[in-house]
């Protein structure tokens, strides 16, 4: 279907289909082009998604997906009753580039100087509430459980862990409020183009491709703190070195201020993580995905002790000289 999108509404005619992880691409003239459906996507949203893109291509990112105008020069078509609108990126060969504090450093600075006024799409400063809403929709389910008791393996381990992590939500909201009322932002710390959840493979496909349809409008802390929680996680026992090479390059482009360092921190102290958790469990419907996630809770609770030793040592493991940044004193035993 996508190749008859190409070709009825913009007169292109792909010669081939190309798989990028999950991503399908049509290749024509040394051009990719991808489909997006956006059919419950707000016209709000969709421009500034499109404000960010053209900013982002036109001050020098290559990678960086544009939107395509159509045969009528509308960028939003309509096909059997769903809209679709169309996303360009150069044929460039494959980045051999490992460098990811640089680009993501380098990715920021750019969306630093973003002139349009992004409203629906911007997280800048409100971190707080929806945190609050999260851990309250969360609080909900688990009275339920805890009033009529599931059967399920899964529930009876998140109705017994679930205060623990509410302490850390609490800490979290707690650190991030003392962070805005103590620290004086610095100049780079207005907002910037980011990502909704940022980790080493967002950029990892054969072309690097930056999709705005991947973007959120916040302060950069967001991506780093996200990359940092996706590199322990993925190596616990052996991430240190990765965690330090990703931060002094990307301070060599974009160095962090103590506010910066403290909402990293606020961030991390949020056990997003136990949040996708719970929350993808009860969304899927396939028996298979449940076992999965079960057995992910099951690790999280298990290495709780390991993540508070991470947390309690963080600004010592990443960086050796930030002064006197406010610890979680429990955490720091």
């Amino acid at each position: 279907m996508s190749e008859e999108i190409l070709e009825s509404y913009f007169g292109i005619n792909p010669v081939q289909t190309i798989k990028d992880g999950n991503i399908i691409r049509y290749l024509s003239e040394d051009s990719l082009y991808t489909t997006v459906q956006v059919t419950h996507w707000e016209q709000e949203g969709l421009i500034e998604l499109y404000e960010m893109s053209e900013h982002m291509a036109k001050n020098g990112d290559q990678k960086v997906s544009t939107f395509v105008a159509g045969n009528n020069q509308k960028f939003l078509i309509t096909h059997d009753d769903q809209d679709y609108v169309l996303l360009h990126n150069h044929y460039w060969p494959l980045s051999r580039n490992k460098n990811s504090g640089r680009r993501l450093a380098r990715f920021h600075l750019r969306g630093a100087y973003l002139q349009s006024t992004i409203s629906k799409l911007n997280h800048y400063g409100q971190w707080k509430s929806y945190w609050i809403q999260r851990l309250e929709q969360m609080e909900k389910v688990w009275r339920g459980l805890v009033r009529e008791p599931g059967s399920e393996k899964f529930e009876k381990m998140f109705t017994d862990s679930f205060p623990y992590f509410l302490g850390l939500c609490e800490n979290a909201i707690q650190y991030f409020t003392d962070t805005v009322l103590d620290e004086e932002p610095g100049p780079m710390d207005h907002g910037t183009i980011t990502h909704h959840r940022y980790t080493e493979a967002t950029w990892s496909g054969e072309w690097q491709i930056r999709s705005p349809f991947d973007w959120v409008y916040d302060h950069h802390a967001r991506d780093i703190a996200e990359w940092i929680r996706n590199c322990y996680f993925n190596n616990p026992r052996t991430f240190k070195p990765e965690l330090q090479k990703f931060i002094q390059e990307y301070q060599s482009v974009f160095p962090l201020s103590r506010f910066s360092w403290r909402l990293i921190y606020a961030r991390l102290l949020f056990p997003l993580h136990y949040f996708l958790c719970v929350e993808d469990y009860f969304l899927t419907h396939s028996q298979w995905s449940q076992l999965q996630l079960e057995e992910r809770l099951s690790r999280l609770i298990r290495d709780t002790r390991d993540y508070e030793l991470f947390l309690g040592h963080f600004f010592h493991l990443a960086s050796g000289n930030l002064g006197e940044i406010p610890e979680v004193e429990w955490l720091s035993y």
